[in-house]
């Protein structure tokens, strides 16, 4: 059985780490989509506009197939690897963080850096939370309406969540359900002769 759960934010948060004059401020919040994360961060660069470094990594889809860090001109793997194995280390997704930093005139050295780049990241993932998400499949039916209380049946018996009804002489209707329970429940549904049951997408 594929896994059907995943973890994502359940706050946007705000995390910081002083070091030696340095000052690294972390920002985690929630995104669905590379488009979205990388409008994010250029909306975060332009807001802190006067920082010498915008590190970041993100983490997208309950599968975690989309991810990407960034260095942004801190020495190579001191930044965006640190953000992104906290990231992971959360097991959470749909998740960018960004780390600002201030440069204080005291250069940390390698160690230092990935210190500090993995605790603000920490601190700001400690306080946004988690909840955990179903991936769900979603589906269409199409009856007719004299099968309307067979159908509400079956969709009351397993708490499906119904969207876009339209209950005419021909009925439509979509409804959700966990990926793992699709099959038991299209094969119950596929027992009422005359409904036309159709895959829209998994969510």
């Amino acid at each position: 059985m594929i896994a059907d759960t995943y973890n994502i934010i359940a706050r946007p948060a705000e995390g910081l780490y002083k070091e030696k004059g340095s000052k690294f401020i972390s920002l985690a919040f929630s995104v669905n989509n590379e488009d979205e994360a990388k409008d994010a961060i250029a909306e975060i660069r332009k807001k802190y506009y006067d920082a010498r470094h915008h590190c970041f990594a993100y983490m997208i889809g309950p599968d975690k197939s989309c991810f990407r860090s960034s260095d942004d001109g801190e020495p190579s793997g001191t930044a965006g690897k640190p953000i992104l194995n906290q990231i992971l280390s959360k097991d959470i997704t749909n998740v960018c963080v960004v780390v600002i930093r201030y440069f204080g005139g005291i250069k940390l050295g390698v160690s230092g850096l990935i210190n500090a780049y993995k605790t603000a990241t920490r601190d700001a993932l400690e306080q946004a939370g988690a909840i955990q998400k179903t991936v769900n499949n979603i589906y269409s039916l199409e009856f007719p309406y004299p099968l309307m209380n067979e159908v509400m049946r079956v969709m009351k018996e397993e708490q499906l969540e119904q969207m876009n009804p339209k209950f005419e002489m021909d009925c439509y209707l979509e409804f959700s359900t966990r990926r793992n329970e699709s099959e038991r429940v299209i094969e119950k549904i596929s027992k009422i002769f005359g409904v036309k049951i159709t895959f829209v997408n998994t969510v």
